[in-house]
């Protein structure tokens, strides 16, 4: 998923930049006078999610755009391809440690929903493991008529002898919890811990202890429906008689507890997140719950002795995005003394932290491109980890932070599949190969290129850019993964204008890297595509600051930086208006809904996903509430007129006021996280208003849009379908 821009020759993008500026004219015009459909011809009752009046709808509009691809043997035989990929044994099983074993959670043709298993370490680096199954899914789902969906498991620590599973029912968020043996291989069926559906967070304490925040009625949830409060839940206990440890207020994102088991270092912990990133976090001492004395955005991580303080913006010293330690117990009893271990600039960020037994791991970017520095436990003497390639984004996928120097690291790039290394010598020699993953699609002759557009206040925004590129491109030729450095603002039409697929975020300090996507790189690569990722304001980036930027008020400056890099890529010669394409999910798919309602002449087709769209009640829509740190509250005066300037549902003009490009809106009935009447209001106004749309909503799949290989992998060839088939 990326960019794509267009041109082909000096003598043609002459004659096409005369034809764009009159036609822009135009353009901007028909921008000015167009008149935007109202809202409140949106029925109702498409707001019911399971209603069957809604469900109806969404059925027959889902079945028109299966009917597009009836008989199309392409379609079919990209479905079949990339089901074979997502199935294929010849895939990474990523590890999890836990005491002696390594855990892993598997899918394959065979196992649909899914296999819960473990094996040694040993057997693990043979290269043909002996997996114990622990949970099969598939059989779990048929023996109960359930459409469960594996959404994970807490193991006990440090016996790691029972595990508190979670499964959903059709992927939501909402999940039931119930007690599994790790021993007997069995749900606990003697006064078990067991929870039914909903949006619970749970901790071990001890064996027959755990701390629970779920849905007990009245008064217990937040407005975003998260636990809004913390309870101490004994084995036999009757889940209203639990000891209320802590409660937060209504307004709340949500309240959590959890136990460190550390020995030596067992410690009770309660946060109570205020906004998305703003939080207060409180230790039980003797003398009752301490709060951790940081600001609210200050982000913490405690580990045996130490305490890490990563603030959103400058305190005690430490620079915004920075990382420093201290002595916890010194800080509790009012020490401010702390040591600096990193300090941002403007082109490199802190993005996350891992424990060994011996190293502070800390995972930066700079300039949207990986790097792992090592700091010795106590001296935090600085390290590097030898004989990763500097091509590939790498990220810690696990640790054994307690037993010893145990690391697992995975990397990839867009054009080379992942790779699983695991050190266990402290980070000081070059770690194993562990594993490498196949490729599945021919990426011979295919380069990135890096390039940096300008945004209307002058901000540099980097994009990468990948494919068959010619051989001068306005910027210089990159290797087969990172690319070249083009920050000259030069731009050049000497590429040949090709479909180009952009995906961009720009939103909840997320940071989007290189990865390899098989799925990516069957349905668009392999077939001429040229794929663009760009890193807009609103993500992680380069820091708290790049995202702090683009919120609330600011928020419309995500939006000129898309725009911008639209815009630099048609300059480059990479695509036409005709021929550039965009595609985004959840925050993304809201990008991609502005985009479409707000600047749809630079576009060929848009594919929003799980979108948001309706921004101006999107705060009283299943988890919405606990989004208004990142968009504004719409109930307030200054921040609603500033939703309204871009919300997509407000925004829709009549197709002979201001015709749009064709869309394809997804969702899934079983989204809890962004309500499903998102997508189904954005496209009902955009067929009201004789806009080209197509809808697709699957039953299942939660937020993630699907549940299960068959899905992902039938959706997927939908989507690129249907993107050829749009922009052809």
């Amino acid at each position: 998923m990326g960019f794509s821009f267009s041109d082909a020759t000096a003598t043609a993008t002459t004659a096409t930049a005369t034809t764009d500026t009159a036609t822009a004219a135009i353009r901007t015009e028909s921008a000015r006078t167009a008149r935007f459909l109202p809202t409140d011809g949106v029925p109702e009752w498409l707001d019911d999610i399971a209603g069957g009046r809604a469900l109806d709808w969404a059925r027959e509009r889902s079945a028109e755009t299966e009917s597009l691809f009836d008989g199309d043997p392409s379609r079919d035989e990209l479905e079949k391809d990339i089901r074979a990929a997502l199935d294929t044994d010849a895939r990474i099983p990523y590890p999890v440690r836990r005491g002696e074993h390594l855990y892993n959670f598997w899918r394959d043709g065979d196992h649909p929903r899914g296999l819960w298993r473990r094996t040694s370490l040993e057997s693990f680096l043979s290269g043909a493991p002996e997996w114990e199954v622990l949970l099969d899914v598939d059989a779990l789902a048929a023996s109960e008529s359930e459409n469960w969906v594996w959404k994970g498991a807490q193991c006990r620590y440090p016996d790691y002898d029972r595990a508190l599973v979670h499964l959903s029912r059709g992927g939501a968020d909402a999940s039931v919890i119930r007690e599994f043996d790790l021993e007997s291989l069995e749900f606990v069926d003697d006064r078990p811990f067991q929870l039914p559906e909903a949006k619970s967070d749970v901790s071990w304490v001890g064996r027959d202890e755990i701390l629970v925040g779920t849905d007990m009625g009245s008064g217990s949830l937040t407005a975003s429906g998260y636990p809004k409060q913390v309870f101490s839940w004994r084995r036999g206990q009757a889940l209203r008689e639990a000891e209320l440890i802590f409660s937060g207020h209504d307004d709340d994102v949500a309240v959590g507890g959890w136990f460190d088991a550390t020995e030596g270092f067992e410690r009770l912990f309660v946060e109570r997140a205020i906004d998305f990133y703003s939080s207060r976090r409180f230790v039980r001492t003797d003398g009752g719950l301490q709060i951790i004395e940081v600001p609210d955005d200050c982000r913490v991580s405690i580990h045996r002795e130490y305490l890490l303080l990563m603030p959103r913006t400058e305190f005690n010293g430490v620079p915004a995005g920075g990382l420093a330690v201290t002595l916890f117990d010194d800080w509790l009893a009012g020490s401010r003394d702390c040591r600096i271990l990193f300090a941002p600039d403007e082109r490199t960020s802190l993005q996350s932290v891992a424990w060994t037994k011996s190293h502070l791991v800390l995972t930066l970017l700079h300039d949207v491109a990986t790097r792992l520095v090592t700091l010795s436990i106590g001296d935090w003497a600085e390290g590097s980890i030898p004989g990763l390639p500097e091509s590939a984004s790498v990220s810690v996928v696990g640790t054994s932070s307690t037993r010893d120097d145990e690391l697992w690291l995975a990397g990839s790039s867009t054009l080379e599949p992942a790779t699983l290394w695991l050190t266990e010598s402290g980070a000081e020699e070059a770690p194993r190969v562990a594993r490498r993953a196949p490729s599945f699609f021919d990426a011979t002759g295919m380069t990135t290129r890096l390039h940096w557009a300008t945004s209307a206040d002058g901000t540099k925004i980097p994009y990468r850019i990948t494919g068959l590129l010619d051989d001068d491109g306005g910027g210089r030729e990159g290797g087969a993964d990172g690319g070249a450095d083009d920050e000259s603002g030069a731009v050049s039409g000497e590429n040949e204008p090709r479909p180009t697929l952009v995906r961009a975020y720009g939103g909840f300090e997320v940071s989007l890297v290189p990865g390899y996507s098989a799925t990516r790189g069957m349905g668009w690569l392999a077939r001429g595509g040229l794929a663009v990722e760009a890193n807009l304001r609103g993500g992680g980036e380069f820091g708290p600051e790049w995202h702090s930027r683009a919120v609330k008020l600011n928020r419309g400056k995500v939006y000129e930086d898309h725009r911008a890099v639209l815009e630099d890529i048609v300059a480059r010669g990479y695509a036409t208006p005709e021929t550039l394409a965009i595609r985004g999910g959840s925050n993304g798919g809201l990008l991609s809904a502005v985009a479409l309602t707000s600047y749809p002449e630079l576009l060929g087709a848009v594919v929003s996903q799980v979108p948001l769209a309706d921004m101006l009640r999107y705060h009283r829509l299943s988890a919405g509430a606990s989004w208004m740190a990142e968009y504004g509250d719409p109930d307030d005066d200054v921040e609603g007129a500033a939703i309204r300037e871009w919300s997509p549902v407000q925004r829709i003009a009549r197709r002979e006021d201001r015709p749009y490009p064709p869309a394809l809106v997804t969702t899934s009935t079983r989204d809890d996280r962004v309500h499903p009447a998102h997508a189904r209001s954005l496209a009902w106004l955009l067929r009201e208003a004789g806009q080209p749309v197509d809808y697709h909503e699957n039953t299942e799949g939660g937020h993630a849009g699907a549940a299960d290989n068959s899905q992902v992998a039938h959706m997927e060839a939908l989507i690129h379908s249907w993107l050829w088939r749009t922009l052809s």
